[in-house]
């Protein structure tokens, strides 16, 4: 019993070692590099065009294939859902300019390259699902969508060049609703397709950080204040499905919140894996508690708001 217990304390001994030297490697992966690292920057821009080119194989055969080609056009779809689809590209525009402003950081390179290269990630990859858009007969190019797209990078690049800091941060939340079941094909069966489809349940903020602009207070500098945005009652994009939008039994109405939130990268840390975890974590808005200011002046408290 002594021998095989030894033998068992050297194995999890040896599994700690194992640990320590994985965790301490990949520390080392994800540091960013002082100078400028060539084999990084190049393996940034490859990872994204990949990724970038998969991405929209995929949406062309999984969304366009079905659907006949049509001339370039464009529409004006600014009054559908409320505008929360074009709050929705311009959090993605932000996000993904971020995240590629951020990849090109940890390769070294400048903080102009981040700019010009990384942050527009985001635009150059809407722009071309409109250009998909543009060209299928049931959709077009939107113009409302593509000012909410450099609204997004715009957002990014302007706080890089005012404060060195992202002080203003667009983020994420989202609940279920009731509204999927009366168009589930439009709205989304599983709760992956209405994450994304479900505009009822999305609510898209703008996450203030205190500090920054209060630089002299005590306010804990990952103390955030948080105004969003939502909308309710929609079946279609502009509740034309009139049966559908009657059996929903309720009105298409805006919403608008006052919440608190935390900066996640404003938390110190000597770990990069955490500094990662918290940067694709500062997407999403933490839950606390709101206050809703809906549409027709009603109020509502939530102890806990997703």
């Amino acid at each position: 019993m002594t021998y095989k217990k030894n033998s068992f304390l050297l194995f999890l001994l040896v599994l700690g070692f194992q640990a320590v030297f994985a965790q301490s490697k990949l520390e080392g992966f994800l540091k960013p590099s002082d100078t400028l690292n060539v084999k990084r920057k190049n393996a940034v821009f490859i990872t994204e065009a990949v990724l970038a080119s998969g991405a929209l194989i995929g949406l062309n055969q999984l969304w366009y294939a079905n659907y006949p080609k049509s001339k370039f056009h464009f529409i004006n779809d600014n009054s559908e859902w409320l505008q929360m689809d074009k709050v929705g590209h311009f959090y993605s525009s932000y996000q993904m300019g971020r995240l590629g402003s951020e990849m090109l950081e940890w390769s070294g390179a400048s903080k102009k390259d981040q700019l010009l290269y990384g942050s527009g990630l985001g635009f150059v990859f809407l722009s071309a699902v409109e250009v998909f858009d543009g060209f299928s007969s049931e959709w077009g190019a939107s113009t409302g969508d593509i000012v909410a797209n450099a609204s997004g990078t715009a957002l990014y690049v302007s706080q890089e060049l005012l404060w060195n800091e992202q002080r203003v941060i667009p983020k994420f939340s989202f609940h279920t609703t009731q509204y999927a079941k009366y168009r589930p094909n439009a709205l989304g069966h599983s709760f992956a397709e209405q994450l994304l489809k479900d505009y009822n349940g999305q609510t898209y903020w703008l996450s203030v950080n205190l500090h920054s602009f209060l630089k002299d207070s005590k306010i804990p500098k990952w103390l955030n204040l948080a105004v969003g945005y939502g909308a309710d009652g929609m079946v279609s994009g502009n509740g034309e499905s009139s049966d559908l939008f009657l059996a929903a039994n309720n009105a298409r109405t805006r919403q608008f919140y006052l919440s608190f939130d935390v900066d996640l990268t404003k938390i110190k840390t000597n770990s990069h894996l955490l500094k990662t975890v918290f940067s694709v974590l500062n997407t999403v808005k933490i839950p606390a508690p709101t206050v809703e200011i809906k549409q027709f002046n009603q109020f509502k408290l939530h102890f806990i708001y997703f």
